[in-house]
């Protein structure tokens, strides 16, 4: 894990050195252990390091044939298609992955094809006068850029091109409708204005300061259901699954696991102890005193049965109003999802012994486990349902206006995946993994972890997963009301403490009830925010934040989440210590 960044200017003078400073400057916590910098041929490269693997020789730039230049962020393996290999074979996990310098003097741009992790990449080809920006296809690591007057900008987050100088603060209001709709924000665009993100599995071409050709290569596999037996299906799962973890695995420094006790990060944890002699450290996030469910005793449960060293976090009121200032700060490409509270205090945490976790994430978007998509089999007229159909503050009364066009994003997805043979549950996961996932999921991991110096790897967006996963048989996916069955299946044979079949209460965070204590005091603070009356009736503001259901609280969280990201970002002021003192309530 690490921060990349550079500048192509459009006249191929020489980037300014205070941009590339102010960027290696920005993104420094992502990268604590080492920075490197290279100017060629009217391009500027800045790379900042975590060190992970190699470690004494793995420092960036890296140079390949004919002066090509790379840098990265991520963790490249050995690309290997399951489809050609029989269910039972063992996949290598090394030897033979080609480097990315290498793959790309032979396939110029079509180079990503034949690579397989997690990766932001930078190519710079004097020899041709390219800049080459790529992004692995599930988009978990982050890659924005800008198209200015000097030339072509791009960092691993906004806030790297807002410190540049070289891009003004100016909202997208287009992307805040979808924010404040949706908690995330959808596509190539960002809530900045000008600043446009390299999509999941693209990568852009770039001569003279601009964009000048496309290519996306996509995450999922093409075609409808395959027609696997469920004993079928499980071998082929066992085998990618343990393949999977074994490659995320690597690293030359400690790593653990985020455990919630649900079936993703079970599952996770069976292979990982499967795969290794030595306890695997696991991390759950609970909330005393609260109403919220608390997964951390069935969690103990699990780690006890698989021989892990479990680890509880204790998620408190007190962390809510001191952290969510940072949280809102670091979360540069804003995510008003909740869960992203405790993800920050498990990164904290875990930062102190690790520098490595591994997390479930990708698990209900390839194995079918929201609810929704249960739905979405079901004709309208039978209870079926348009996916995110009602936006957060829809029906509420505090918008001066109604926001348009904030479901369009989701809509062109639809449109586009709508063909192809794809069942109507693989269009609900394909539109997941083209937007929530990469934007809001991966965006909410990557900030949380990054700010403290941690990487994170999710074993079940890999490639050889998701070959087995999407392409799995409706039946295999929900069977009797019950969404992820096979991966719950095949649980249920490898660790059956984690009881995958039994009732199981949804992850909820107390912000609602949080929020709610402290209404009366909230109420007044958000109805005076400039970025709040902008948009929003200050008196019916006051009122929401009485909180009487659930539907509110969502609002009112979003509102809160919002309020201290436009401080952080568009209005660029210091964060406080703690949310009162930083929307200027000092009682």
């Amino acid at each position: 894990m690490c921060g990349i960044a550079g500048i192509m200017t459009r006249d191929g003078s020489p980037p300014p050195a205070g941009a590339l400073e102010a960027l290696a400057r920005a993104l420094a916590h992502r990268g604590p252990d080492g920075e490197g910098r290279h100017v060629v041929a009217g391009m500027g490269l800045v790379h900042t390091r975590l060190a992970i693997i190699d470690l004494a020789t793995g420092d960036q730039p890296l140079f390949g044939p004919a002066g090509t230049v790379l840098i990265a962020n991520g963790e490249i393996y050995n690309y290997i298609e399951l489809k050609q290999a029989m269910p039972g074979t063992a996949f290598a996990t090394g030897s033979d992955c080609e480097p990315p310098l290498h793959l790309y003097a032979r396939s110029g741009a079509a180079y990503p094809d034949a690579l397989r992790g997690m990766y932001a990449i930078a190519i710079a080809d004097p020899a041709e006068g390219q800049l080459v920006l790529s992004r692995d296809p599930f988009g978990i690591k982050p890659l924005y850029y800008a198209e200015t007057e000097l030339g072509l900008v791009f960092a691993s987050e906004p806030q790297a091109l807002l410190a540049s100088g070289l891009v003004a603060r100016r909202p997208n209001r287009f992307a805040v409708n979808e924010l404040l709709q949706l908690q995330f924000t959808t596509g190539r665009e960002t809530a900045f204005e000008g600043i446009s993100r390299v999509l999941p599995g693209e990568t852009l071409v770039s001569g003279q300061g601009r964009v000048i050709e496309r290519r996306r290569r996509l995450a999922l596999p093409e075609g409808g259901p395959a027609d696997w037996s469920e004993a079928e299906a499980l071998t082929r799962l066992d085998t990618a699954l343990l393949d999977s973890v074994a490659v995320h695995e690597r690293s030359d420094v400690p790593y653990g696991l985020f455990l919630s006790g649900g079936v993703d990060s079970s599952a996770i944890l069976a292979a990982m102890a499967r795969l290794s002699e030595k306890p695997v450290r696991a991390y759950t996030a609970g909330f005393p005193g609260t109403a919220a469910h608390d997964e951390r005793a069935h969690a103990a449960t699990v780690a006890r049965a698989a021989g892990a060293d479990h680890v509880m976090v204790e998620v408190t009121e007190d962390d809510f109003w001191s952290s969510l200032p940072a949280i809102a700060a670091a979360v540069d490409d804003p995510v008003a999802d909740y869960a992203i509270v405790p993800t920050w205090k498990l990164a904290a945490v875990a930062a102190r012994d690790l520098k490595v976790v591994l997390c479930g994430e990708g698990g209900d978007e390839l194995f079918a486990g929201y609810g929704r998509y249960r739905s979405r089999l079901r004709p309208w007229w039978l209870g079926g349902k348009v996916l995110r159909a009602r936006g957060i503050l829809d029906g509420l009364g505090v918008l001066r206006s109604a926001p348009t066009g904030w479901r369009d994003g989701i809509q062109a997805a639809e449109r586009l995946l709508a063909g192809g043979g794809l069942s109507r549950l693989q269009v609900a996961q394909a539109v997941d993994c083209a937007d929530w996932l990469p934007h809001d999921l991966l965006i909410k991991l990557d900030r949380c972890l990054m700010a403290h110096a941690l990487e994170g790897r999710t074993p079940l967006l890999d490639p050889v997963v998701a070959d087995v996963a999407f392409r799995l048989p409706d039946r295999l996916k929900v069977h009797e009301g019950k969404g992820k069955y096979l991966l719950r299946r095949w649980l249920a044979e490898h660790l059956p403490a984690a009881e995958p079949f039994a009732p199981k209460r949804g992850f909820t965070v107390p912000v609602g009830d949080w929020i709610a204590a402290q209404g009366a005091r909230l109420g007044p603070l958000l109805a005076a925010d400039e970025a709040i009356t902008e948009l929003c009736h200050p008196a019916e503001v006051e009122a929401l934040f009485r909180i009487r259901n659930k539907r509110e609280a969502m609002a009112a969280w979003t509102l809160l989440f919002y309020a201290l990201w436009h401080r952080a970002h568009l209005r660029g002021l210091p964060t406080g210590d703690d949310v009162f003192a930083t929307l200027g309530d000092v009682r």
